[in-house]
């Protein structure tokens, strides 16, 4: 699953929150509301959304992050960027006659 690196450590997100006057647990609340599911996210993974420090999680999930910005009536990429592509140039197989390559 694609994970979505928060922009500026979470700042976008508090001055949003700030502008709609909510806390963590009203946003919360929120993507409840906008969740097709109804479960949304946790108050604990606002906070670690949303967060500053070491309790603070740099990245999460396309659906939370989707369910928050959603919830704050907010563009997605406002608030989030895709993470890099990755670089691994190593091989993930064996040759064709099922020799291992090295």
């Amino acid at each position: 699953m694609t994970d979505l690196v928060r922009k500026d450590a979470g700042k976008p997100l508090r001055d949003a929150m700030k502008r709609r006057g909510v806390t963590r647990a009203e946003l919360a609340a929120k993507t409840k509301a906008v969740d097709v599911r109804g479960q949304g996210v946790s108050v604990a993974t606002v906070i670690k959304v949303t967060g500053r420090g070491k309790t603070a999680s740099t990245v999460c999930r396309l659906r939370t992050a989707w369910l928050i910005a959603t919830a704050l009536a907010e563009p997605l990429q406002d608030h989030f960027d895709m993470p890099s592509v990755t670089t691994a140039t190593g091989e993930r197989c064996k040759d064709d006659d099922g020799a291992d390559p090295r």
